[in-house]
Formats: structure tokens, C-alpha cells, sequence
């Protein structure tokens, strides 16, 4: 391993576009997710006041949301795809609405997903577009296709509207050249979801990567099925275009398993998980001319690594095949160090209605509660930046 290194802790970098009164606010948010207490009650509050109708948005707007959103709509979310483009960070729209089920309602959210791939349309500061297939699918339609059940007429019907929705936002990214993410979601579904990504790669990757598969590492099959995945792109004539990350979705995954009796996908211990990330990255690096990879990660010690890979191969900063991501609102100290020294680095920034948004708040703060320390880390850095400015 090369020592080539940057240093993750310049956190003058790292907040240099946040006030001092922005910075505080902060501060406070995440001294309220580090108590897993005031965490839960707080997520479960949100949830239960809006249930009622309380006049409770307002203030989840001025918090969480603002934190880790960008806004309700696109056009809101332009302050943040500014800030993040003066500093040299692309910007990803995500469209976090969960949960619907009508075909109404799927429909909306394929042509909002088609607005968000216009809006990025020649546009250096939105690199990537993406969507999650549970965004415009039923769940027990997706279930059924993993799980190769025979679908009734009815089923089947649902089956062809899912495959024509993807096809028509994959369709329209490959026509104006925009690259765009499919999300991973749960292992019971996830299988329905590669058939489709595969497929959209094998129509659409032919001269650049446009279309990109999400592999979650957590899970102990994917290491495989990242090399079998490439090679067959390699030997079928196409781009394989993947976003690498570690998983979002554990606890679920664990608690399911144990209740139908089936044994966990997920590897048992942290490392396992950090061997096969750091594995999978390093396999799409070696055969970076025919693989664009999305290194999405909030730790360090793999970002270092990737970075230093990248020195000792010889691979500029700034090659088109490799990108690393963050999620707005997160890790800036990896974000803006990385755009700093002229690293392909992009946020997630998540929008959509406040309400709509709540569950995928929730998981952020869940997640941030679960990873040891990482809310931890981030309440250092701020206070470390406060210092610096004799602010706190």
C-alpha cells in the first residue's frame, strides 16, 4: 500500500461553506442522533404528530430535514446543488418518497424521476440521476419475480407496467446521455431488481455506462456476484456500470431471516463486510476500462485505501470510470477533502415532500445510530471546526 494519503481531518475544508451559526445548528442535530433515547423518541414522535396532522412539518423542515434534504421539490433543491457545485461536488436528486402503492401513484413517481434526469441534462453538477424500483413497483410483485413464482394474468400485468416504467427512465437517461443509479433494496426483492438492471445494461451500456447496478457488500454472495456480473458484461460486449456500498437495510435483513427460518445473507461480523467491500473495489479498479464504479462510503480507512490504489496504479484523480459518494449532509470531511484535491465525488441529495420523506429520515437516523461511532466522529469533527473558529 502506497503512503500516499489525504488528510480527512482538515475540517477548514470540510465546513469551509457552513456559518458558524449553520455549523452549531449542527452540532445540536447530531448531539440529539448520537442518544439513541432521544433518537427514537424523537423519530417515533415525528412520525406518530404527522399521523395526526399536527402542525409539526415546520419544525422537521428546520431541522433533520434541512440537514440530510435538500428540498421539497427541484426547484428548492437548487441552493444545494450550488453550494455543492462551487466546491467542486456533483449533486445526485433523489426522490425520497416511500411507501405508495397505487399505479397512480408509481406513475407520478417514474415522470418525477424523468424530471430529475432533465433537470441533470448537460450539467456537470449533476453527475449521476437514480431511482429505487420500489419507487414505482408493488413489493409483492417484485417479491414474486425474485422469487420466480408463477404470476397470474393479473400479476403478470404488473410485472410488464414495472419492466416498462424502468425501460422508459433508462430509455430517456440513455437519450440524452445522462448516467443513472438503480438503488439495491432488500434481498427478497433484490433479485427482480439485477434481472432489470441487467437487462437496462445490456440495451444501454453498449457505448458508455449509463445504467449503473448497487451492490450491497454486507451481503456474503455479492463479492461473487460482482466478478460474475462483469464478466458476463465483458464477454456480452458492454459497460458494467455498479455503485459499491455496504448496505442499508441489516437489522431488517437479520430479523427476517431469523423469523422464516432461512440463514442471514448477512455477513455476521463488521469485517467481513469491510473484506468484501474493500474487494469489491479493488476488482472494478483492476479492470477499470470496462467497469465504471461508484465507491459509496462513509469510512475513512476505505476511502484512503481506494485513493491510494489509485496513486499506485497510476490513475488520475479525476478518471471518468471512478467516483466516490456521500450522502448530503454526512461525512464532509471525506466529501470536500476528496473534491479538494480533484477526486470524481458526488452527494446524494435526497427530496421530496416533508412528509413523504419521513421514512427515509428515520432510516438516517437509525443508520447513523447503528454504525459504531459515526455520529460520534461527526460531533468531533464539528467541534474540532468550532474550536478552529473560536466559535463554540
Amino acid at each position: 500500500m502506497s503512503d500516499f494519503t489525504l488528510d480527512f481531518q482538515d475540517t477548514e475544508t470540510a465546513f469551509a461553506d457552513k456559518t458558524d451559526s449553520e455549523l452549531r445548528e449542527k452540532y445540536r442535530l447530531f448531539k440529539i442522533l448520537n442518544s439513541p433515547f432521544l433518537n427514537s423518541l424523537g423519530t417515533s414522535a415525528a412520525t406518530f404528530a404527522l399521523s395526526l396532522g399536527l402542525p409539526v412539518k415546520g419544525l422537521i423542515k428546520k431541522t433533520i430535514y434541512e440537514q440530510f434534504c435538500g428540498g421539497e421539490t427541484i426547484e428548492e433543491s437548487e441552493a444545494a446543488i450550488k453550494r455543492l457545485a462551487k466546491s467542486g461536488i456533483g449533486a445526485i436528486l433523489d426522490y425520497s418518497v416511500e411507501g405508495k402503492s397505487t399505479e397512480e401513484a408509481f406513475d407520478f413517481t417514474k415522470d418525477e424521476i424523468i424530471r430529475t434526469i432533465e433537470r441533470a441534462k448537460d450539467d456537470p453538477a449533476i453527475p449521476f440521476s437514480v431511482f429505487k424500483v420500489t419507487g414505482i413497483a408493488p413489493l409483492g410483485t417484485l417479491e414474486k419475480m425474485s422469487s420466480k413464482k408463477k404470476l397470474d394474468a393479473k400479476g403478470q400485468a404488473k410485472c410488464e407496467r414495472i419492466h416498462s416504467r424502468v425501460n422508459e427512465i433508462c430509455e430517456f437517461a440513455h437519450s440524452i446521455g445522462q448516467p443513472i443509479f438503480i438503488d439495491a433494496e432488500d434481498s427478497w426483492i433484490q433479485d427482480a431488481i439485477d434481472r432489470l438492471a441487467t437487462e437496462m445494461m445490456e440495451k444501454f451500456n453498449r457505448d458508455s455506462p449509463i445504467v449503473y447496478n448497487t451492490i450491497q457488500m454486507y451481503r456474503t454472495d455479492r463479492l461473487e456476484h460482482l466478478k460474475e456480473a462483469r464478466r458476463r458484461a465483458s464477454s456480452d460486449g458492454y459497460f458494467y456500470g455498479v455503485k459499491i456500498v455496504r448496505g442499508a437495510y441489516m437489522e431488517k435483513e437479520r430479523e427476517r431471516a431469523a423469523e422464516m427460518g432461512y440463514p442471514s445473507p448477512i455477513h455476521e461480523e463488521k469485517k467481513g463486510t469491510d473484506h468484501d467491500y474493500d474487494a469489491a473495489v479493488e476488482y472494478c479498479l483492476k479492470h477499470v476500462d470496462e467497469v465504471s464504479f461508484v465507491a459509496g462510503t462513509h469510512n475513512e480507512k476505505s476511502t484512503q485505501r481506494l485513493v491510494s490504489q489509485m496513486y499506485e496504479r497510476r490513475i488520475l484523480p479525476n478518471h471518468p470510470h471512478v467516483y466516490f459518494s456521500q450522502l448530503y449532509g454526512m461525512s464532509d470531511n471525506l466529501t470536500y477533502v476528496l473534491a479538494k484535491n480533484g477526486y470524481n465525488v458526488t452527494k446524494y441529495v435526497p427530496y421530496g415532500p416533508v412528509e413523504d420523506a419521513v421514512p427515509y429520515l428515520i432510516r438516517r437516523a437509525e443508520e447513523n445510530t447503528a454504525t459504531a461511532g459515526q455520529v460520534s466522529r461527526e460531533l468531533d469533527l464539528i467541534a474540532k471546526e468550532l474550536k478552529r473558529r473560536k466559535a463554540l
